[in-house]
């Protein structure tokens, strides 16, 4: 499977961040969505290798600026390599893009000052590890798989609370990804029944 645009695809070989840092950028989305183009584009044309199927993953969709979780990846294919860069170090995606392209830009002074050697050496910790399997849907997560009527916001929000209990990373057998696929699945529920 192929890296989606939504919901979040996170590599396996990045661990996620437990306590988000505080932020100096200040940066809009589309801003810092229009650095981490134009930044690829540019390392691109600076190391003479495409930049090419370039994903720029998160769980933001319309009407869902600010998702529970703001992790972004973006992954994409230079010089034959498949490449992933993932951070959520920030609680909002705004920042997260922004330090994505800051990233970018690092490999383009690496490119300036080390030359091609250097930034692959570089890329080669960042190599993309397939993505991980079909997310399922949020029924299933969410235990309402084979009901025959939409749950109300107020089971939806129940069901998520039970098993955050469980899920949660600081909790015997939880972990990042169980509670981020809790979270998308509470996030997709919401917005089937328009809540």
């Amino acid at each position: 499977m192929s890296p989606t645009a939504y919901p979040l695809t996170w590599p396996h070989n990045i661990p996620r961040t437990k306590n988000k840092a505080a932020s100096k950028f200040k940066t809009g989305l589309p801003a810092a969505l229009k650095n981490v183009r134009s930044s690829l584009q540019l390392f691109a044309t600076d190391s003479g290798k495409k930049v090419e199927g370039i994903t720029i993953s998160s769980n933001v969709t319309l009407g869902v600026e600010r998702p529970d979780d703001p992790g972004v990846a973006v992954w994409f294919t230079w010089d034959g390599m498949s490449v992933c860069i993932a951070v959520d170090r920030y609680p909002k995606v705004e920042d997260n893009v922004q330090a994505i392209y800051h990233i970018i830009d690092g490999r383009r002074t690496e490119l300036r000052h080390g030359g091609l050697h250097i930034v692959k050496a570089t890329f080669s910790g960042l190599l993309a590890l397939p993505a991980p399997p079909q997310h399922r849907s949020w029924a299933e997560v969410l235990g309402f798989h084979g009901w025959n009527t939409m749950p109300s916001k107020e089971a939806i929000e129940k069901a998520y609370r039970d098993r955050a209990a469980k899920a949660h990373p600081d909790k015997p057998g939880g972990s990042h990804d169980a509670m981020a696929e809790l979270s998308r699945a509470k996030q997709e529920a919401l917005q089937e029944i328009g809540s």
